[in-house]
């Protein structure tokens, strides 16, 4: 996870050639600022926003007073920075924009692990990320207590209907799988229970239920049982989360961990 190459690219991104309402206070005037939340949330994204303002200015003094994966109660005072003004109000806003998206993302993972506490059940992100911003959410949703999927599309197979379709069925598929990288984890959308016995039989190690209704999942969980894991999928949200973790299936993904999410209400002041 390269946090230097990404807080550089934002950077460059809102200063451009240089921050002119920054040029405005005179160059030897320092201050004392901190960054506040304004309401409860996992914190997240500490390494970015110290990289922040540390590219901005090396000589500024960090001081965090939480860390990432703790629980911040609204009013809470999670960074104070000494230094010049100039320099901490330049890299204000790219700091507050990791902290905020990336707090969210754990926040939001954090409220869902909660809710499912109880049934073992492991909820994954997705790929549905913000562009650029993949390996930073998907640490952040590890930091709220969910699991990562796979990272993209080199580590995992993920062979849905698509590929399904053009591979010419699920066993053709498996088996130029095994065959083109051995090492790597199979995984296999199914939309049906039919499909879901061809991906047992054919061998994979995880099966993707797509869509499947409650009374469908509760049989396929049962037809799986001690042959391959099963994973919930499709449109999964807090409605009826819990009754899909009571099925039994072993993982339940969540695009709205990474996708939907409301930056975090935060705020830097100067003392």
């Amino acid at each position: 996870m390269d946090i230097r190459k990404s807080v550089a690219v934002a950077l460059q991104e809102d200063i451009g050639s240089g921050d002119i309402t920054a040029s405005l206070i005179p160059e030897n005037n320092f201050c004392k600022a901190s960054i506040i939340t304004r309401e409860n949330a996992i914190l997240c994204g500490t390494q970015w926003a110290s990289e922040a303002f540390h590219q901005v200015d090396d000589s500024l003094k960090l001081n965090w007073h939480f860390s990432d994966g703790n629980e911040l109660k609204q009013n809470d005072t999670l960074l104070t920075i000494e230094g010049s003004s100039r320099s901490i109000l330049t890299a204000e806003r790219t700091a507050l924009n990791f902290l905020q998206t990336l707090s969210a993302t754990a926040t939001r993972s954090g409220y869902y692990a909660k809710l499912t506490k109880s049934f073992g059940v492991k909820l994954l992100d997705t790929r549905k990320t913000l562009p650029g911003m993949r390996i930073a959410q998907k640490y952040a949703v590890t930091c709220g207590g969910c699991f990562n999927h796979r990272i993209g599309l080199y580590d995992a197979f993920l062979i849905k209907e698509n590929h399904i379709s053009a591979c010419g069925g699920i066993s053709n598929a498996i088996n130029t799988a095994k065959t083109n990288h051995p090492d790597k984890p199979i995984e296999v959308e199914v939309e049906n229970l039919e499909q879901l016995e061809e991906a047992i039989i054919t061998g994979c190690d995880t099966v993707m239920l797509d869509n499947f209704s409650l009374e469908d999942t509760t049989l396929a969980v049962n037809l799986a049982k001690d042959k391959v894991k099963l994973e919930a999928s499709g449109g999964i949200d807090e409605s009826s989360l819990l009754a899909i973790a009571e099925t039994g299936v072993d993982f339940i993904s969540l695009g709205i961990l990474t996708k939907s999410i409301d930056a975090i209400d935060l705020s830097l002041r100067i003392n």
